[in-house]
């Protein structure tokens, strides 16, 4: 072969950086080093891999073609290395879910994961789902666990469970004794609601797009948790998933509300790359997360082994 694969990893990292000197300093290298094996593997295939516009580098055509070929061929490498190393080849993982996911499912998925397979390295990264999904996108992350839309062209979607998100309130709001809420209603209260380009904010919007009239949004908070302490504290309702609101509902610091008007179910979702090599790790932790959700009707109905 004309191409070594230091030169694929060179390659890997200045598509990922858009500049010779970061990629150098990601993989420990001098940027004489990194600049040499890069202009090597240009050299030796008779090909430019990136449009060059100064300092910065950006993939041509071709090089966007190589870019998710080679990330599969170092993945089988690093297994092959680690066999080699007496270990069973799992290798590593890197996991974006999104805040719901990734603050009341993701952590005690990830830690059942290592607990079968402790030699693996699992990284997670929670963000909203338009974050999530530009890093799938660019080869950033392996795996996407989500619960808004994804249309990329180049990402593959598959189906996991069922979840549903809840109009709540505090204890002392005048709609916890009813129960219950109409839309037109709902139009008169202030509300907490999470940002725009999150998952929930989505389900939430495509909910009340028939609305009477505007709302009152008083408050856009980025973490659910806040959003909870929020409601808790008299400054309005709010609208966030069941499964973030388990404990609350079982303690009656929050109640919930009614909504039959309302369609707030919505699904969480796997997402990965069309292009992406499955690892041993990502294929194993798929299974599991699908092994821990048979016949869960929906989300917060999960019940996770406890940790040890």
């Amino acid at each position: 072969m004309r191409f070594t694969l230091r030169q694929l990893q060179v390659f890997v990292a200045v598509a990922s950086q858009g500049n010779v000197s970061r990629a150098a300093e990601s993989l420990a290298l001098s940027q004489s080093a990194a600049s040499t094996s890069l202009s090597e593997l240009e050299r030796q295939s008779s090909c430019q891999l990136f449009d060059r516009a100064g300092k910065r580098l950006n993939l041509n055509s071709l090089g966007q073609q190589l870019l998710p070929q080679a990330i599969a061929l170092l993945e089988q490498a690093r297994e092959i290395e680690a066999l080699f190393n007496g270990k069973t080849g799992t290798g590593s993982l890197a996991v974006g879910a999104t805040l719901t996911v990734g603050n009341y499912l993701a952590t005690l998925l990830i830690g059942s994961f290592m607990q079968r397979y402790p030699q693996c390295q699992v990284s997670l990264h929670v963000q909203n789902t338009a974050n999530t999904v530009q890093q799938i996108a660019h080869y950033e992350l392996d795996l996407g666990m989500i619960e808004g839309d994804c249309q990329h062209p180049d990402i593959e979607v598959q189906s996991w469970v069922d979840d549903e998100l809840v109009v709540f309130c505090a204890p002392e709001h005048p709609l916890a004794r009813r129960g219950e809420a109409s839309m037109a209603e709902l139009c008169h209260e202030a509300w907490i609601l999470r940002e725009k380009g999150s998952g929930t904010r989505l389900t939430f919007d495509q909910a009340m797009r028939h609305r009477p009239a505007p709302l009152n949004i008083r408050l856009e908070l980025e973490h659910t948790e806040a959003i909870k302490r929020a409601v808790e504290s008299g400054l309005g309702i709010s609208c966030i998933s069941r499964l973030a609101l388990r404990d609350a509902f079982r303690r009656g610091s929050l109640v919930a509300v009614e909504t039959p008007e309302l369609d707030l179910i919505r699904q969480f979702h796997f997402i990965w790359h069309k292009q992406k090599y499955q690892n041993a790790a990502m294929s194993d932790f798929l299974e599991l997360c699908r092994s821990l959700t048979t016949g869960v009707s929906r989300s917060d109905q999960i019940v996770l082994p406890s940790l040890r």
